[in-house]
């Protein structure tokens, strides 16, 4: 029996050189709103997925795990290390370690944009600030997590109100027309001021320019609490907006660096993928 389990083990670590020498890792971002997951052999891109969450993050995860690995044509048994990160980064279960979104989305965004130096995370359910090095490491963030203006869930509660899908904000951003006040950043109670704004017969393209616009304050201001520093980039599933895009430019006085054809919502998952070679590498990442 003895003789068995260390046959066994021998074949296992033969295995795992294997899957080391095809330098293949995952990086599974488990968000409040959206799981994405991203498979890389030899530091490329081969498979990546978004999808919804759940009240179940442990199936979610295993889930956009396995869509991502049938992307990249690939099996679990091939990949050298995962990396689990994300607001549901602990339900990860078949992660190898567990990293912080803030350090992930940094690695990303370096690896997407060498310049840059100040990246703009707003997700579901918060909103962060990230300064990083020339190399990618972090250096200082600063978020909002207390309550939900300037999120994702933010723009979400809005879209419902005035019962228009989320993605067409953007749209009616950019039609002619003055920006509405809107005072409140409190979900509640900007969601109020935007009924009374439709029942005075205010168009959706002012309500909708005067929501991303407050948005916009509220991200800029908690940037600027951290320091700008370009080149800026921004991630999140937020950045595909591009009436919010716009307004934080504008806001901050300055133009963004993009991803090109990378999904911005991305990022995150990207950077948990490439902190899972380093790992498998040499072991020396920390976050």
């Amino acid at each position: 029996m003895s003789m068995k389990l260390f046959i066994h083990a021998s074949l296992e670590q033969e295995r795992r050189v294997e899957r080391g020498a095809m330098a293949v890792t995952a990086g599974v971002d488990i968000g409040s709103t959206a799981s994405k997951a991203v498979v890389l052999i030899d530091g490329k891109t081969a498979g990546q997925i978004i999808g919804p969450s759940s009240t179940n993050p442990k199936r979610t995860a295993r889930e956009i795990y396995n869509s991502a690995l049938d992307h990249a044509g690939v099996s679990a048994a091939d990949v050298a290390y995962v990396v689990g990160t994300g607001y549901g980064r602990t339900q990860v279960e078949f992660a190898d370690k567990n990293v912080s979104e803030i350090t992930c989305h940094g690695r990303g965004a370096h690896f997407l944009c060498p310049t840059a130096r100040t990246v703009i995370d707003i997700g579901g359910q918060d909103t962060k600030a990230v300064c990083i090095d020339s190399e990618g490491n972090l250096l200082d963030f600063v978020m909002n997590d207390k309550c939900a203006a300037g999120t994702g869930r933010f723009l979400e509660a809005m879209a419902r109100s005035m019962e228009l899908p989320v993605e067409e904000m953007g749209q009616h951003y950019f039609t002619g027309g003055d920006p509405c006040t809107i005072t409140s950043m409190c979900s509640v109670f900007a969601e109020s001021e935007v009924i009374n704004l439709i029942n005075d017969g205010v168009e959706l393209p002012r309500i909708v320019k005067g929501l991303l616009l407050s948005l916009a304050v509220r991200v800029s201001s908690l940037a600027r609490r951290l320091g700008i520093i370009e080149d800026v980039v921004m991630t999140g599933g937020v950045a595909k907006n591009k009436g919010v895009y716009d307004a934080i430019e504008k806001k901050l006085k300055i133009k963004m660096k993009s991803f090109g054809d990378t999904d911005p919502q991305l990022v995150g998952a990207l950077g948990a993928a490439l902190v899972a070679a380093d790992f498998a590498g040499a072991g020396t990442v920390s976050g």
